[in-house]
């Protein structure tokens, strides 16, 4: 298996016949810069290179992340055999082939906060088994739809299966227009933007502004202004995305004068866990300020920050990520950098495990290391990622 991005690149380069050169020049970056990508010294870190790259070689983000391409691994494995159940239901309600509930009231509603426990644990091995009979039970209930179709889809893109939660998350948004409630159809609209693919940056600003619109009309409902400042939030990564650092800037402003409004969710969660408030936007710029390629704004960001506070282990994950990466960049402290990616690794182990950005970088680390001794807490993170560290 190719372990890191840059395996990858050089092999579609030379498919498609183009020099170092010539594919820098298409990608806007420098031929050195290209070179130490193939050869695994840097790691692909920014979402914008990551589609830059994959446009210049005609390819998807997800054929260049080389995403779920491992069968051997067993978490890989696990996801895979409990997903299968998953397309099967999502084609089911699709065509409208539905079996009968089996749960219903009560019973169902315990069924979901289950979900909901497991979801804010990231403990989605656990939880994709369930989300077959909970699709089939949900389906003629809007108000239950709308929650298990946006958890099944956030659920999939966490196990690496963007192609199906984008379906999951159209049920959801169907559920949410049939609800007629602004907050939901935000929420819905949200899951919607995160499960489009990494490099339909114009088509989730669409989204975002027309989901703002509907939102900024309902401004005297706390939960509908919980999801305007989490619209604003991917509206601002969507611009970072896309190279427009002003476009990320006026979103980002405009998320934190919510959060700023709002507060801290009183009972710590927010709106069905969205967890919106100024942590969650500090956390956010973290993420934004690293995809602009601005690694010392991450450290100075990550100062300070109460991680263990934070109930959702998602976002306890992503600053550890950002902070592990922001480390890791410049190859002068990828000891503190492990540190970092260890307590993301605690924080949710089958996200960390699946994510193939955080794969790049630890083979980033491991060919950096081959030239000294590699240390055997990175030797044992690599053999967890199923990256060989000789």
């Amino acid at each position: 298996m190719t372990e890191h991005i840059g395996g990858r690149v050089r092999i579609w380069r030379r498919r498609r016949k183009l020099s170092q050169a010539t594919l820098s020049g298409l990608v806007g970056i420098s031929q050195g810069y290209l070179s130490q990508i193939e050869n695994g010294v840097r790691a692909v870190e920014r979402r914008s290179t990551q589609v830059a790259l994959a446009a210049a070689l005609d390819i998807s983000v997800a054929d260049l992340l080389g995403q779920n391409s491992d069968p051997e691994d067993p978490v890989r494995a696990r996801a895979s055999e409990a997903v299968a159940a998953v397309r099967v239901a999502l084609v089911n309600l699709e065509v409208g082939n539905v079996d009968p509930p089996r749960r219903a009231g009560t019973e169902l509603e315990a069924a979901i906060e289950q979900m909901l426990d497991l979801r804010q644990a990231s403990d989605h091995l656990t939880l994709a088994p369930m989300l077959p009979g909970l699709l089939r039970d949900a389906a003629s209930d809007p108000a239950a739809l709308v929650r298990v179709a946006y958890v099944a889809s956030a659920c999939l893109r966490s196990l690496g299966y963007r192609d199906l939660a984008r379906p999951a998350a159209r049920l959801a948004v169907d559920a949410a227009e049939e609800l007629n409630d602004p907050a939901w159809s935000g929420m819905a609209s949200f899951g919607y933007i995160l499960a489009l693919p990494v490099e339909a940056t114009a088509a989730a600003k669409r989204v975002s502004e027309r989901t703002l619109v509907s939102l900024q009309r309902a401004a005297g409902d706390p939960d509908a202004r919980q999801m305007l400042g989490q619209i604003h939030l991917s509206a601002a990564l969507a611009g970072a995305t896309a190279g427009k650092p002003s476009e990320a800037g006026a979103h980002l402003a405009a998320a934190e004068a919510e959060a700023l409004s709002l507060g801290e969710p009183p009972d710590g969660r927010g709106f069905f866990g969205s967890f919106f408030g100024p942590l969650n936007v500090h956390l956010w710029k973290m993420s934004l300020f690293a995809e602009l390629g601005e690694h010392g704004r991450v450290l100075e960001l990550a100062e300070g920050v109460p991680v263990q506070s934070i109930p959702i282990a998602n976002r306890r994950q992503s600053y550890y990520l950002d902070r592990g990466r922001a480390l890791a960049h410049g190859g002068k402290r990828d000891k503190e950098a492990l540190i970092a990616l260890s307590q993301a690794e605690r924080a949710a182990p089958a996200p960390f495990r699946l994510s193939p950005i955080t794969r790049d970088t630890v083979s980033t680390m491991i060919t950096r290391a081959k030239r000294r001794a590699v240390a055997e807490d990175l030797a044992a993170m690599a053999h967890r990622l199923g990256i060989s560290p000789t």
